[in-house]
């Protein structure tokens, strides 16, 4: 009923004056309404919630992260163009050896990330190397690599947040050297951060630790802990392959797993244990699957329960 209506008992239906009901006089509903909205304004706001982070799955069966459809499981990354990808970088065909396959050109540094995090698995992936390598690496050993427990935003790898990964563990996928462990450190809020680990490492004749099961367990903040049969005489080269190589040669698959149990990392290729780290400070987090200036096939990523 508004203000113009009739009073009742009046004769005539004459309105009603909107002081004839009290002694006080009534503000109008909109100066009221106005006055409510004004002293809202007024009020401090309250910060908004902190996003709460993802917790971490642990597989209770398998995940195709790879379905052969789709990059659904993921999200890309590339260094200035950040989640797009306007040149393909990664991609799915249809046809490698038979069967759907991820592509990933190489042509420009990034990566595909898990869009959820993840702890406690066994990662198995299937990989290929395909003919195309790019600027800096044009002619050098074709490289990838595999990243788990990935934490903090996407590109922390760079001061600016314009980096191609995150700080992260990585298995490494290169010619000569696929199994290395690689500590990746990151930025947050200015302050470089980066994995911590102990593993079993005698030295080789270069000064370069490399796994060793019977070796003294030595800490590592940095750098890589080399694969038992890294060839100390390996070459930054294209198509470089050690003597005592378990990878695949070139043009077949080579089956990589990784064992994250806790804070224990195991690296395994082609069923053969080729590396082994624990007490690692990082334990959860993202999977990046890395592009970095060659043309690499995937046509099988999945992760697994631990078999106790």
């Amino acid at each position: 009923m508004n203000n113009l209506s009739c009073c009742p008992g009046k004769a005539g239906g004459s309105p009603c004056h909107p002081m004839a009901s009290s002694g006080k006089a009534k503000a109008p509903a909109y100066a009221r309404a106005l006055s409510a909205v004004l002293l809202l304004l007024a009020l401090p706001l309250a910060p908004p919630a902190a996003a709460q982070p993802q917790a971490p799955a642990r597989p209770e069966g398998v995940i195709r992260l790879f379905d052969g459809k789709s990059l659904d499981q993921f999200e890309p990354w590339l260094v200035d163009s950040h989640h797009e990808d306007p040149l393909r970088v990664f991609s799915v065909v249809d046809q490698v050896d038979g069967a759907p396959a991820i592509r990933i050109s190489g042509e420009r540094w990034g990566a595909l990330i898990t869009k959820a995090p993840y702890r406690d698995y066994r990662l198995t992936v299937e990989f290929r190397w395909g003919l195309a390598t790019w600027g800096e690496r044009r002619n050098r050993a074709r490289d990838s690599g595999v990243l788990v427990h990935a934490q903090g935003a996407p590109g922390n790898t760079g001061a600016d947040g314009n980096g191609p990964w995150m700080r992260s563990v990585e298995a490494q996928v290169i010619e000569g050297g696929v199994g290395d462990i690689i500590l990746v450190a990151g930025f947050e809020g200015g302050r470089r951060l980066s994995p911590r680990l102990t593993a079993r490492a005698a030295t080789d004749r270069d000064g370069e630790p490399v796994f060793d099961p019977k070796g003294e367990g030595r800490v590592f903040e940095t750098g890589r802990i080399n694969w038992f049969g890294r060839d100390p005489d390996w070459e930054d080269r294209l198509g470089f392959r050690g003597r005592q190589d378990v990878e695949s040669p070139y043009g077949e698959w080579t089956r990589l797993d990784v064992v994250a149990d806790g804070d224990h990392v195991t690296c395994i290729v082609n069923g053969k244990v080729v590396n082994e780290a624990f007490g690692s400070s990082f334990t959860e987090g993202r999977i990046l699957i890395q592009s970095e200036g060659a043309e690499v096939y995937f046509r099988r990523i999945d992760l697994e329960p631990l078999v106790k």
